[in-house]
């Protein structure tokens, strides 16, 4: 959510910062806006609506450095012109670009009105721009530092001063930071994608962390000014896993790049000697993990649902209690956090706000937490200190497609790992490593057939809602497919467990609303059947994605995923399901990588 890009060197600042907001437009956005130093001036230009609109009004010769930049996800204050960042002083000599939530902005905002200061928006950013410039100090460094003081939030801060172009200074508590190293200039950003074609050594800041930039280096020191020292990272991705390339939608790429991102997540970690899986970033020996008794993990969104289908491979495979529950409610109710138990935190980004609160919340009681995350060098990856990375690639897309397959693999293999610490076969550890070295190429041959998924999406465009409905690990990938449908369609969809629907959801049938079931040749396999007769029985629709053999009962559509073993079959299950979306969402003609109110990153309560 927002994103923030910083730039001072020699270079004018302008072209740096705009390429820096086209590639932050992932993160979800409702404004954008700009602003750079010249001549001991301050030059800003914002406005509601995309990176492309604020292009359209910039003007010809918006030169100077340094710069800073932002896309706005509105918190306080409607979505508009006057609101977008960046927000100034009364002076125009100071200028913020804010991610997160300053919490005492009212407070704030009526001491400084009744000082004087006339505010131009209703955003709590604005209300920082007045404070640091009211600090009686000589340095901006010292001035941020003091209005910091007297704030209560989160934030992920840039702040220029015109007068005193030599610096910026930026600041962290709860929203990321990233500084970029170059070659006599520096970048700063909220994600590494808005710097990797400028530089691949990135040092990440910590919550509570000041840093003031200049051309030829950093600082970086607490927020009570004592120094901290910081090691540089290099970023693994390059530029070019940031770019469409032929496709026309990012989302539609990541589905695509599935099969490799499979590879790499299972790269290195199948160990056919033991018949095992290889995880050394979980720094758990095998005594430590006969000590657990049950696992609870944590995530939101589709994090959330790849973690429900998580707990369930670890209790298949590994027989112990696990559970999963949404990141976001964790904290809030005062959770038992037992020595016997191992916490999972899960979150694409690393950066999840809600993840990253339970995580601490977790250590904070004395837990045991690992994190399963895709970026690098993240702040729920460096909190945790241990857990696996994903290694599925930049996901530019808002919708998660490839890092929730890469996640379901990863929990597979810790699964594996746990059955065979305990009583799992030495027969089945095999039988599972075969099955999982098979699926990339069993994701290919799905991928192969979007034709098929796309005429099964016509079947979707004239209706207002539809169900999914699936039982025990079927009943999370039809969570994950109406959850995808939704978010990138607007399509109201909803996900039922298959035997709940005669307990209520039933009496929403109706031959308008089709039903989407997940349907795997398992041993639910006819109580499924069952479940899709009373559905026919009431005129409902039917669409069934399933594997190859004659269904007793009609249908109105189905798809054949191939056969994998039980445990896995869930993961094969789920890919038509993404193309399902995308295709309805192709069809009806909407923003696809940017749905509407959304945002990749949610870095605020």
């Amino acid at each position: 959510m927002c994103g923030i890009v910083g730039y001072i060197g020699k270079r004018d600042a302008a072209p740096i910062l705009m390429e820096g907001l086209h590639r932050l437009e992932y993160r979800g956005y409702d404004s954008a806006g700009i602003a750079v130093a010249r001549a001991g001036e301050l030059r800003v230009a914002k406005c509601k609506g995309r990176v492309r609109d604020l292009e359209k009004i910039l003007p010809d010769r918006f030169k100077g450095s340094p710069g800073i930049a932002h896309t706005r996800w509105a918190t306080h204050g409607e979505p508009s012109d006057r609101n977008a960042h960046p927000h100034c002083d009364s002076a125009n000599r100071i200028a913020v670009i804010h991610n997160g939530i300053i919490e005492n902005a009212t407070a704030l905002r009526r001491r400084l009105a009744a000082e004087g200061i006339v505010f131009r928006s209703e955003t709590d950013t604005e209300v920082l721009a007045h404070l640091i410039a009211k600090m009686p100090h000589d340095s901006l460094e010292g001035a941020v530092r003091a209005a910091l003081q007297m704030v209560v939030g989160a934030y992920g801060l840039a702040v220029l001063d015109a007068t005193r172009p030599n610096a910026l200074v930026v600041a962290r508590n709860g929203s990321p930071v990233v500084l970029g190293i170059g070659d006599r200039e520096m970048f700063v950003a909220s994600d590494p994608s808005a710097l990797v074609r400028h530089t691949q050594s990135v040092v990440h800041l910590d919550d509570g962390e000041v840093a003031v930039l200049r051309a030829d280096g950093f600082e970086t020191s607490t927020l009570e000014g004592d120094p901290t020292a910081k090691t540089a990272s290099t970023i693994a991705w390059t530029d070019d896993a940031f770019d469409k390339l032929d496709f026309d939608h990012f989302m539609r790429k990541e589905i695509a790049e599935q099969p490799d991102a499979a590879r790499r997540t299972l790269s290195g970690r199948l160990e056919p000697r033991f018949q095992t899986a290889h995880l050394g970033g979980l720094a758990l020996d095998a005594r430590e993990l006969l000590e657990v008794r049950r696992i609870k993990i944590l995530g939101c969104g589709s994090a959330c649902i790849s973690a429900t289908m998580g707990a369930h491979l670890i209790e298949q495979l590994a027989r112990l209690p696990a559970h999963a529950e949404p990141a976001s409610e964790f904290r809030y109710r005062n959770p038992v956090i037992e020595p016997d138990t191992l916490y999972i935190a899960v979150s694409q980004s690393g950066e999840t706000f809600d993840t990253l609160a339970a995580v601490q919340e977790v250590k904070r009681k004395g837990g045991r937490v690992l994190g399963i995350v895709n970026v690098v060098g993240s702040t729920i990856a460096r909190e945790c200190g241990r857990g696996i990375y994903l290694h599925a690639g930049p996901e530019v897309s808002v919708v998660s497609t490839k890092t929730f397959t890469c996640t379901v693999m990863a929990f597979a293999l810790l699964a594996l790992h746990l059955g065979r610490i305990r009583d799992l076969s030495t027969a089945h550890g095999g039988r599972l490593l075969k099955a999982l070295s098979e699926l990339p190429v069993q994701i290919e041959s799905i991928l192969a057939r979007d034709a098929e998924i796309a005429e099964l999406a016509r079947q979707l465009l004239a209706c207002e809602h539809a169900y999914f409905i699936g039982r025990a690990a079927g009943y999370a990938v039809a969570m994950e497919g109406a959850l995808k449908l939704k978010e990138v369609s607007y399509l109201h969809a909803e996900a039922y467990p298959a035997s709940e629907l005669k307990h209520g959801p039933l009496a929403l049938i109706t031959p308008q609303t089709p039903t989407i079931v997940v349907m795997p040749r398992d041993d639910l396999f006819t109580k499924n059947i069952s479940t899709v007769e009373e559905i026919r029985a009431r005129g409902g629709p039917i669409l069934a994605i399933t594997h190859a053999g004659d269904l007793p009962v009609s249908v109105e559509g189905r798809f054949d995923v191939p056969r994998s073993e039980p445990e896995l079959d869930p993961i094969l299950l789920n890919i038509p399901l993404q193309l399902l979306a995308y295709h309805v969402a192709l069809q009806k003609g909407r923003d696809i990588d940017k749905p509407r109110n959304l945002a990749k990153s949610v870095t605020v309560e």
